[in-house]
């Protein structure tokens, strides 16, 4: 019985904190995301034609984000009977939006306002001792595109 009530305490801290912890993340995510959304980040891997371009830079952005343990015990019980693991979708989605915010950061301080040829890479780098997901990074990369006398290396 203690070892229940144990593990009920236990995953309701790891709720409330991790519930707290995501919602102070994204508020920063939408914050940065408006104060670089000058930098366009675009996918086709050519420019529009007419575009007086002089400098390309490859640029990137990078994050790793763990797993709490209350989103790993509703995911192991996902598993169980199938379906969406909604507890890793939304951290799959702050880690894109962090990776590409830190890229046109990235694209802003060499002075370009556009990254062309976006790619995203997601990977697991840690793993938890029974083989589940413990942290995942998210690359993103691209082309910035400048005028040369912007250039600021």
């Amino acid at each position: 019985m203690y070892d229940l009530i144990v593990l009920i305490i236990l995953l309701a801290v790891g709720y409330i904190f991790g519930r707290i912890a995501e919602a102070r993340h994204y508020k920063s995510i939408l914050r940065r995301e408006q104060q670089y959304r000058n930098v366009v980040a675009v996918a086709s891997k050519i420019p529009p034609i007419g575009e007086q371009l002089e400098a390309s830079i490859l640029v990137s952005g990078s994050v790793v984000i763990s797993v709490d343990y209350f989103k790993r015990f509703l995911a192991g019980l996902r598993t169980l009977v199938g379906g969406r693991v909604v507890a890793y979708e939304s951290l799959l989605d702050r880690a894109r939006r962090e990776a590409l915010l830190r890229m046109k950061k990235e694209a802003s301080k060499v002075g370009a306002n556009k990254v062309f040829n976006i790619k995203l890479e997601t990977s697991s780098i840690s793993k938890n001792a029974r083989g589940g997901v413990g942290s995942i990074e998210v690359l993103a990369y691209g082309t910035a595109l400048a005028p040369v006398l912007q250039v600021r290396l």
